[in-house]
């Protein structure tokens, strides 16, 4: 009897420990400011009360002077954009394509431009006249990388996109979910040690190893998210660049090149029609000859 009281007590404590964490990630406890305990509002005995006057308008000089975005000029709104930019998690990806004579030489200047930003190389395809590297730099150093690859002597930049995509809200939902998810593990653990009997000790287990793989899997998907934000993705196409090709000066000799060359195209197409109507001729041509020589030969006999 003592037993079954122990495990349904248990269980009730893993039900409410679950619901706890289920429902603590959608709301914030906010704690009362320090030195404004209840009643702060209340006036101070012996103290006169401060009479209303008249309200004034809002000048904005009152407490934290508001910045006036609207009469701000470039550099204030370009540094105010800077903060807001800054208090985001911002995954960056950029693609360029480029031509140059020699592949390898512009894929292993590629590859140093990024180690030398703090970055490395991640992936390499390589043909005989085309390359692809891709690139894992930091974030803020993105834009001096591909400013160097444009820059880069004898270098022909065709394509060039820089993607941004923002993923603030999905940061702080999986920040937020993991810190309930340690609590709740915690609850567990605490579970765990107070469990009295066999049977509560494989529940609570079995509970706390659940919580466990979904706190790891909260926080290798934390991990990624920060990755991509910490580090952009670069790929870089290398092609090669075809030299061109100088018109050639028209002369007596050339002009005779071109007409033999001429001639000899159309021989070369009268060989193949003339092979492409042969068989043909065989077929229908055998039966014809056939019929006229017996036709000949009853003229003579007529005649005759």
């Amino acid at each position: 009897m003592g037993g079954r009281v122990g495990a349904l007590a248990v269980l009730a404590a893993l039900v409410l420990a679950g619901c706890s964490a289920g429902g603590s990630g959608g709301s914030v406890a906010v704690a009362p400011a320090e030195g404004r305990p209840d009643g702060a509002g209340r006036q101070a005995p012996g103290v006169a009360p401060e009479k209303a006057g008249p309200e004034k308008p809002n000048t904005g000089k009152a407490g934290t002077e508001q910045p006036n975005t609207e009469k701000a000029g470039p550099e204030q709104q370009g540094q105010a954009a800077g903060v807001v930019a800054a208090n985001r998690h911002l995954v960056r990806t950029a693609s360029v394509d480029l031509r140059a004579s020699e592949v390898g030489a512009v894929l292993a200047k590629a590859k140093e431009l990024a180690l030398a930003e703090g970055g490395f190389p991640a992936q390499e395809n390589t043909t005989r006249d085309r390359g692809t590297v891709t690139l894992r730099v930091p974030a803020d150093r993105l834009d001096a990388v591909l400013t160097s690859l444009s820059g880069l002597p004898g270098v022909e930049v065709t394509r060039r996109e820089v993607r941004t995509e923002d993923v603030t809200d999905q940061v702080v939902d999986v920040e937020a979910r993991l810190a309930n998810q340690r609590a709740s593990v915690e609850r567990v653990r605490g579970l765990l040690e107070r469990a009295a009997s066999t049977s509560e000790i494989t529940q609570v287990e079995a509970e706390l190893t659940k919580r466990q793989g979904e706190l790891e899997s909260l926080q290798r998907r934390h991990d990624s998210l920060k990755g991509q934000v910490a580090l952009s993705t670069l790929t870089v196409a290398v092609g090669t660049r075809t030299a061109p090709v100088a018109p050639e000066e028209e002369n007596f000799l050339t002009a005779l090149r071109g007409g033999w060359d001429a001639v000899v195209d159309a021989g070369a197409w009268s060989l193949v029609v003339i092979g492409g109507a042969l068989p043909f001729v065989v077929v229908l041509g055998t039966p014809l000859v056939g019929y006229l020589a017996w036709r000949r030969r009853r003229k003579s006999a007529v005649t005759l």
